[in-house]
């Protein structure tokens, strides 16, 4: 009998794995250590990490080169990134500095300081959200950086941790987790972890390099879906999960699921 309940209580903890379907592919250059992607429906913004090697860059497509580019000073390792209203907020991993640009030409504003590592960043309209690469989100003021509130993140049967680039999108936070091919929905209520969906089959061939992992999720509001891509991923995708909100539309092609990677 207790074998039966272990079992039973296992199955019910399971996470639905969320099949999605593939919209469109578009190429890049490979030499992006992606760390924070935004897409307003006409630009896009994204941060590239690493020591001496870290920039902000803004496109009309990310397939060309950048409109513009602003590099990091040497000491400063850029991470994840957002938009909310006139204000563009870059996170730096150890330095403990958000950076502040004016979202319309990234000429800087100012800079905040918190305690701890950044990681990713997001927002729902009203409060920044940001990861540290633990298993808790923290609600931010957007004028202060003060701490509102943090989210425990749980569900499942799994103990969530390196919880990196987040965007929010059908009123759930979407984060990419460090080292992992998976994506979690998170509720901002609750913490509750929704679904996962499984990037396994989208990473490309430098999948060997050690450091060429998922990270990068940037909502097509417009489209109904969501960009994914990765650290020196050659490619970003569209896709659209199936229910969470991103049903709204016919899929024209098939899904791909969890069955079939």
């Amino acid at each position: 009998m207790s074998a039966l309940f272990l079992f039973a209580a296992t199955a019910q903890a399971q996470l639905p794995a969320i099949p999605y379907t593939v919209l469109e592919q578009r190429q890049r250059n490979g030499d992006h250590f992606t760390q924070g992607l935004y897409f307003n429906g006409q630009r896009w913004w994204e941060s590239s990490g690493l020591y001496r090697r870290s920039w902000l860059a803004e496109y009309t497509d990310p397939g060309t080169n950048p409109v513009r580019r602003k590099w990091l000073a040497g000491e400063l390792f850029a991470e994840g990134l957002t938009v909310l209203g006139d204000k563009l907020y870059l996170l730096t991993y150890r330095a403990g500095e958000v950076h502040i640009y004016r979202a319309q030409d990234l000429q800087p504003l100012e800079i905040k300081r918190y305690s701890g590592e950044g990681w990713g960043l997001t927002h729902d309209g009203t409060h920044l959200i940001m990861s540290n690469g633990s298993g808790a989100l923290a609600f931010r003021d957007p004028d202060t950086f003060a701490v509102l509130r943090h989210l425990a993140v749980k569900g499942g049967s799994e103990h969530w941790s390196n919880l990196n680039e987040l965007e929010f999108a059908e009123g759930l936070i979407w984060a990419n987790i460090w080292q992992d091919n998976r994506i979690i929905a998170i509720d901002p209520n609750s913490g509750e972890v929704r679904g996962i969906i499984d990037l396994h089959n989208l990473i490309p061939e430098v999948r060997n390099h050690p450091d060429a992992v998922a990270n990068g999720i940037a909502w097509d509001k417009a489209r109904n879906g969501l960009w994914v891509t990765g650290k020196y991923w050659r490619q970003l995708f569209l896709i659209r999960p199936q229910g969470l909100g991103f049903n709204k539309a016919a899929n024209p092609k098939p899904a791909i699921s969890a069955s079939d990677q």
